[in-house]
């Protein structure tokens, strides 16, 4: 990588590791304030076992302390490894959590001082009592009763989850579905093995606009965000590829940037939750890197404003909301938490 003038490693002062039994892959931050919690903030840690039963840990960090502490009593089993973990996006004043998994279904629990308890099983399948595996899903942060999940059967479902009943449910692809991310109250996207992305809206479900097709023909997209704090760009990742692409959807088709300086295949994307022009980036390179989108990129592409360098490949990441000076990465059995 070319030094730029503004890249800066992180410390490791300004890292906090917590190790698991298990190899880790999804990770949640509660949304709900640590000040209402009588522990610090709750992060929920999906195992990755190539096996049925798997687990479902909680555990809380203190910002103040850099403590990070397992509750065994907010521990749970679950089937197969979760795709996906995901808090309420809006409890701000109950200190009882609702958190979303998905995997074989879709999931709900109720995460309380002491205990999780499951709430409800929801299956997308009309003929079946099995549902074909789940590969994402999103909380819709504007109308919360809201969960859209993304399934290798080519279909995406909107979830009530209030009444427990799917709202609707979209042939929303040509092959495997591998992530949705909400924009609006009744507007999603969603990627696939199809190597496109696409946008639908609830009001007009007939319809869906491609906003971005792979270069090479059925590349699959794996990741999709949708930047929350400016609608016109989300990014995704290409299969076995170094790139971010970060579009804009009032111009398809074309990126706006590509961010080039991994070494290895991107796993994971995610958004500075208070910044529309940070985004976060990790891969198989062990590199976080966080870039700073310029009004216009110069000729030679975008260089990172920071990066950090973990022990292994780096599967997942996620950026707090809740304390957007936090962001979590997952590599092997380890969750490194890093202040930036």
């Amino acid at each position: 990588m070319e030094n730029s003038t503004q890249e800066s490693h992180l410390r490791p002062d300004n890292s906090v590791t917590y190790e698991s039994p298990y190899p880790l892959y999804a990770m949640a931050f509660s949304s709900t304030p640590s000040r209402i919690l009588h522990h610090g903030q709750r992060i929920a840690l999906g195992s990755f076992i190539e096996d049925y039963n798997n687990r479902v840990d909680i555990v809380s960090f203190d910002p103040e302390t850099l403590l990070i502490k397992p509750h065994p009593n907010l521990s749970v089993e679950h089937p197969y490894p979760p795709t996906k973990l995901m808090f309420h996006p809006n409890r701000k004043s109950s200190t009882s959590d609702l958190l979303a998994s998905s995997g074989d279904y879709l999931r709900l629990w109720e995460v309380r001082d002491s205990s999780i308890e499951p709430l409800s099983v929801l299956n997308n399948s009309k003929t079946s009592e099995f549902c074909a595996p789940l590969t994402s899903f999103d909380w819709n942060d504007i109308e919360p009763k809201r969960i859209g999940t993304s399934s290798i059967d080519t279909t995406c479902t909107i979830w009530d989850i209030e009444k427990g009943a799917v709202e609707t449910q979209l042939i929303a692809h040509d092959k495997e579905v591998y992530d949705i991310a909400w924009g609006e109250a009744r507007v999603f996207a969603s990627v696939s093995a199809d190597g496109s992305v696409r946008i639908f809206d609830l009001r007009d479900k007939e319809h869906s606009t491609i906003i971005y097709e792979s270069p090479q023909p059925d590349t699959p997209l794996l990741r999709l965000a949708w930047n929350k704090q400016d609608l016109r760009y989300m990014a995704t990742i290409l299969m076995d590829s170094n790139k971010v692409v970060i579009l804009d959807i009032r111009s398809p088709t074309m990126p706006v940037a590509e961010l080039e300086r991994h070494r290895a295949s991107v796993n994971a994307i995610a958004w500075a939750p208070q910044s529309y022009r940070h985004i976060c980036s990790a891969g198989d390179d062990t590199q976080a890197l966080i870039w700073e989108l310029p009004t216009v990129a110069g000729p030679n592409g975008i260089d990172p404003m920071s990066m950090y360098s973990a022990g292994s490949e780096i599967n997942q990441l996620q950026w707090s909301a809740a304390q957007p000076d936090w962001i979590a990465v997952a590599f092997s059995n380890k969750m490194q938490l890093l202040k930036v």
